[in-house]
């Protein structure tokens, strides 16, 4: 979908891609095909993951070019960041630093 990726990567709960997300798609259009094909992927790689789902909403935020290479070892070192905090926890905090306002009962489902 022209959507570079730099890392994916993640820990028991969740996923995060970096990526250079193209000028001719729209986000919502590519977390859809991911969730989409990724779905039917996991589905064909053992009964265990029959009931294998997404959930409905996503999280999304910019980064600086300068400081892709932070992002990508915080994607590499997932487990070891998830010993110390939640995914949760660390979710919440990043919406309380940058101030962006959201109703806890449409983050979690």
């Amino acid at each position: 979908m022209e959507c570079n990726p730099l890392r994916v990567g993640g820990h028991k709960d969740h996923i995060h891609i970096l990526c250079i997300l193209s000028r001719k798609i729209a986000l919502m259009s590519l977390i859809e095909e991911i969730k989409t094909n990724s779905s039917k992927w996991i589905k064909t790689r053992d009964e265990k993951y029959k009931n294998f789902y997404w959930q409905k909403g996503y999280g999304c935020f910019s980064v600086n070019p300068r400081q892709t290479n932070i992002v990508m070892d915080y994607i590499i070192n997932q487990e070891k960041h998830h010993a110390r905090k939640s995914f949760k926890k660390e979710y919440l905090a990043l919406l309380h630093k940058y101030e962006m306002e959201y109703d806890e009962r449409y983050v979690w489902d």
